[in-house]
Order: structure tokens, then sequence, then C-alpha cells
């Protein structure tokens, strides 16, 4: 079941945005003078299961779902899991720049702060998606694009800063510690958090 969901999802997706997947893909590949936008593609791929939820809405999936035999927690769930696919597909293709681009010119850290972007992409999606399911996206758009927008630019351009800064190290090393502790805690209160709002939505 769960894979029908992914299915229907990644569908709807790559049939819907083909553009705006391959600038991200784009943007992922520029290792060089604008690594930044590496950062920032990785993290902006967070944004996927918002667009898939408004695709939902706008088709009145939801409804239609209600007539299948899918769970709240199996819808959710799939959206966290398209969230995550779409982030490790652009950190991966992101790293294979790096790795070319370090062949070439001094590009050191680029791998670091790959990782930092997935950790502030989920972390993104951690606190960000539950009030998606709440009150819907249709609802939120202009709101939740506004903070989406301005959390992915803020989080690229801090992830760029502290890998660029000469005396990053320490602080690096703390964040090594913190953004995976933040994932796996926030990723698990999200989840079941995310069912049960979903669950009262039409009350």
């Amino acid at each position: 079941q769960m894979k029908g969901l992914l299915i229907k999802d990644f569908s709807v997706l790559t049939r819907q945005m083909r553009i705006f997947l391959v600038m991200i893909v784009v943007f992922a590949m520029l290792p060089s003078t604008s690594i930044n936008l590496s950062y920032f593609a990785v993290i902006y791929a967070a944004m996927m299961p918002y667009t898939s939820l408004a695709y939902d809405e706008r088709s009145k999936w939801d409804q239609l779902a209600g007539t299948m035999p899918y769970s709240k927690k199996e819808i959710v769930l799939s959206k966290y899991i398209l969230g995550w696919c779409f982030i490790a597909a652009t950190a991966l293709i992101a790293l294979a720049a790096g790795a070319v681009a370090s062949r070439f010119y001094n590009n050191t850290g680029y791998a670091l702060g790959i990782a930092l972007s997935v950790c502030v992409a989920v972390i993104m999606m951690d606190i960000t998606l539950p009030a998606m399911f709440r009150i819907g996206v249709e609802r939120g758009r202009m709101f939740f694009t506004l903070i989406m927008v301005l959390l992915a630019c803020s989080a690229g351009g801090l992830v760029g800063s502290v890998i660029d800064t000469a005396d990053a190290q320490p602080l690096l090393r703390l964040l090594n510690l913190i953004f995976p502790a933040a994932v796996v805690i926030l990723t698990f209160i999200s989840i079941p958090l995310s069912a049960w709002l979903y669950a009262r939505r039409d009350r």
C-alpha cells in the first residue's frame, strides 16, 4: 500500500513539475563559486511533500483515499518518505558534482556542507509538515510559502557561511552532533503528531 502511494506521488510530481525538478538538479550540480546553490537545492527538495499535498487537495484525493484501504498514518508517512527520497537524491547529485569539482580545484568541506543541508532539510520538514496536515496547503499557501523560502534561503546561506569560515572546525563539530540528534528527535515527534492532526483535520 505504501508503494502505491509513493508511485502516485512520484508520478504526479514528475509529470507536473518537470522544469522545477530540472532546476533542482542543475542547482545541485553547481559546486564551484555557486556552492551555496547546491546546499539550497538539497534544502529546497524538502518542499516536494508540500507540493504533493497541494495537488492532493486540488484533486480532492483525500476524499477518494477514504474509500481505499489507506490509513491516515500511511498517507502521512508516505509524504515524509517522499521528502526523504527527494532530499537523498538531490544530495547524491550534489555529492557527485562536488567530487568531480574537487579534482580541479580546492573544494574541501563540500561533503560536510551537503550533510548539514540534509539535516536542515529534514528538520524543516519535521517542523512544518504537522501544520500542513492540520490546516492544509491551500489555506496556508502564502504563509507557508514565505516561511519555507525564508528558511531554505537562510539555512542554505548559514551552511555555506559556516563551511567557508576559516575557523569553522569547532562550530562544525558542534553542528555535527546537534543536527543529527535534532533530526532523530524531531522526526520521531513529527510523524505521529502529523498523523494525529491529520486524523482530526475534518472534525
